[in-house]
C-alpha cells in the first residue's frame, strides 16, 4: 500500500503529486520510514542498487 506513494527509484513522492493533505503526508512519511527500517521497502530502487555510482571522471 505505501509503494504507491514512492517513485520507480524508491524516493517518496511530492505531496501535490501523492494527493496527500499536508498532515497525512507527514503519517505516510513517518509509516514509509518505518517501514524501510523494518525492511518491508527498499532504501534504494534494485537496479541503482546493482549498477552502483557513475564514479565522476577528471
Amino acid at each position: 500500500m505505501l509503494a504507491r506513494y514512492l517513485t520507480e527509484r524508491a524516493k517518496m513522492d511530492a505531496r501535490r503529486k501523492g494527493g496527500a493533505c499536508a498532515k497525512h503526508q507527514r503519517v505516510v512519511s513517518r509509516a514509509v520510514k518505518r517501514a524501510r527500517f523494518l525492511a518491508l521497502l527498499p532504501y534504494t530502487a534494485e537496479h541503482v542498487r546493482i549498477s552502483g555510482v557513475n564514479p565522476v571522471r577528471r
